[in-house]
């Protein structure tokens, strides 16, 4: 039988089946992803070590999608870290079901190892001192994760069944959705930047 001219397994279809059996809600495993590649579980380890190799290909798969134009992102360092956080917060509004798979797991894709090397680089250069860049890098990744869960949240998140102190009112006022989220992660993105620009401050005296 002649050889297939596309070969059944690749790194990259393996990433993307990964991807889309997350994203639909279904479970996550390695004969899972078998089953939807239409092979067997040990085919893929000829492509991949195991359950955490395919997590790390999704992680690496998505941020490489979300990351372009912050990995471009020139300035200040405070625009840096407002591109990479909108990036960021894209990329996991767009892959929620990813979000506790990638948690629980070390980062080891060099692609998303690069992104983490230069946004330390850029806060190093900023001023901030070494004992506080990988704490500051945490507090902005905790808040990319968090916008980015908001970002897929229900259009309505709050829906008060009775009367309410004040709690009503505000959201009779207020936009919902998308809009809702984007203003909540703008302002959010403010806060931490003029935290951060008071600290770089007070650092530099």
């Amino acid at each position: 039988m002649a050889r297939p001219k596309v070969p059944l397994l690749s790194v990259d279809r393996i990433a993307d089946a990964a991807l889309e059996l997350v994203d639909s809600g279904q479970p996550f495993g390695v004969n899972a992803l078998a089953r939807k590649l239409g092979v067997t579980p040990s085919s893929l380890y000829n492509h991949v070590d195991g359950r955490d190799g395919i997590v790390e290909l999704m992680r690496g798969r998505f941020s490489r999608e979300a990351n372009a134009g912050a990995q471009a992102a020139e300035g200040e360092w405070f625009e840096v870290v407002a591109e990479t956080l909108r990036a960021q917060r894209r990329m996991y509004a767009a892959h929620p079901n990813l979000v506790p798979l990638i948690v629980g797991k070390t980062i080891t894709d060099p692609y998303v190892i690069g992104s983490y090397d230069r946004l330390a680089t850029t806060l190093l250069a900023a001023g901030f001192p070494d004992d506080e860049v990988l704490g500051v890098i945490a507090i902005l990744d905790a808040f990319a994760i968090g916008m980015g869960l908001d970002l897929a949240s229900p259009h309505d998140v709050w829906q008060p069944e009775g009367e309410t102190e004040n709690l009503g009112r505000l959201l009779d006022d207020a936009p919902h959705g998308e809009e809702r989220s984007d203003r909540a992660f703008e302002l959010g993105l403010e806060f931490l930047i003029d935290s951060l620009r008071g600290r770089l401050a007070r650092i530099l005296g």
